[in-house]
């Protein structure tokens, strides 16, 4: 078969459609830029929205603790009722814990950033570090009302993690190498966690240590989209956390719902992917049910692995807060449901030693289905999304 000459027709139009090409990748790689830029911008006005509202939020609080200052106590009644009318109105974001972060906010800040001596150099010489407000007259408070609220440098995650720092010291120097840095939220709490305060005092070579904690990790790197997605964002902006990370874990979450409520009318769904506060750390339960007849919440975690000890102590933890802060007054003590599932089984694990006795124990047992059917349906959708996969390449 004769071959075909390429004549210089097709060259011009191969070299056309290669210009072509090379133009749209350019157009795709400024598009694609351009929304990666946007998302960060709208990711930095909501957190510096946020920063903002809480500092005002905790201005309004010391003032009206300020009027009331003669009676006994009158600063916890105030946060507690607030907070018991504004997350009804707002959002659960506005509870009593967080509105005394916002009192203590402004307290450290009564001036922005720059009263702790984050922007030292455009600070006069000997009031880079002011006192509190506390301990300040009330002609400074009066004069906070025709101030415009400042800005701040560092998100809203960022001033709750220096909360929990006791050393004034280490507060400061976390606070400055956070803004000097960069540093994410995420990088920031590894390094309170690993005493990065510590070790660089003891450091002989303080400079090479402070290089060191510049860099990130790949653990430390937040996108936009998880920016936003931060649970203090989401009840700032009153939205709902509904997303997982993982699509097998999704596909598990989705499918169990409907097959524990397929199970028959014991089970009631009550919520996905909720979050609870412990500490100043947040956690998630993948699902909680009621179930009727045996009058108590079901509490599910779903593993991506082995089930390991930790895994135990932490649904423990879920069933302490789930008994304090979500049943009522005449329910059973809640249950708890651990699923993992690794490359190798799959695990189903009820966690009931918090009832009150063997006979409770016994009957929950014969009552909730059985861990065989459980991990039967966890294979089940695994096969299912393995199928699936392979179907798609």
């Amino acid at each position: 078969m004769a071959r075909r000459r390429t004549s210089s027709r097709d060259g011009l139009s191969l070299q056309a459609k290669g210009s072509r090409d090379d133009n749209y990748s350019a157009i795709l790689a400024e598009i694609s830029e351009l929304i990666s830029e946007g998302r960060r911008s709208a990711a930095r006005a909501v957190n510096a929205a946020m920063t903002t509202t809480y500092w005002r939020i905790g201005q309004r609080i010391v003032e009206a603790e300020q009027r009331g200052a003669a009676r006994a106590g009158y600063g916890e009644e105030l946060i507690k009722r607030l907070s018991h009318d504004l997350v009804q109105r707002a959002g659960r974001g506005f509870g009593a814990r967080n509105l005394a972060h916002m009192r203590r906010f402004f307290l450290d800040y009564p001036h922005g950033a720059t009263s702790r001596g984050i922007h030292a150099p455009t600070a006069k010489p000997g009031h880079e570090i002011l006192q509190t407000l506390s301990a300040k007259s009330p002609k400074l408070l009066k004069s906070q009302k025709t101030v415009t609220p400042p800005a701040f440098p560092l998100p809203w995650a960022h001033y709750t993690l220096l909360f929990a720092v006791k050393n004034e010291h280490a507060r400061r120097f976390y606070e400055a190498e956070a803004l000097r840095g960069g540093w994410t939220a995420r990088q920031l709490a590894r390094q309170i966690d690993s005493q990065f305060y510590e070790r660089t005092a003891l450091s002989r070579n303080k400079v090479a240590m402070l290089r060191k904690g510049e860099k990130r990790r790949s653990e430390d790197h937040v996108s936009p989209e998880q920016e936003l997605r931060e649970p203090m964002v989401l009840e700032f902006l009153d939205l709902k956390d509904e997303y997982s990370e993982s699509e097998l874990e999704e596909a598990l979450i989705r499918d169990l719902e409907a097959f524990l409520l397929e199970l028959g009318s014991d089970f009631a769904f009550v919520g996905r992917q909720r979050r609870l506060r412990i500490g100043d750390q947040w956690f998630r339960v993948d699902l909680l049910f009621f179930h009727r007849r045996l009058r108590c919440l079901v509490v599910i975690d779903i593993k991506l692995g082995k089930l390991t000890h930790a895994d135990a102590g932490q649904m423990h933890m879920y069933l302490n807060y789930a008994r304090k802060h979500w049943a009522v007054e005449d329910e059973n003590p809640p249950v708890g449901l651990i699923l993992c599932t690794s490359k190798d089984a799959s695990v189903a694990e009820y966690a009931l030693e918090g009832l009150p006795n063997k006979v409770m124990a016994a009957e929950y047992r014969t009552t909730l289905p059985s861990a065989d059917v459980l991990m039967a349906h966890i294979e089940t959708v695994r096969a299912q999304l393995i199928a699936r996969s392979k179907v798609k390449t």
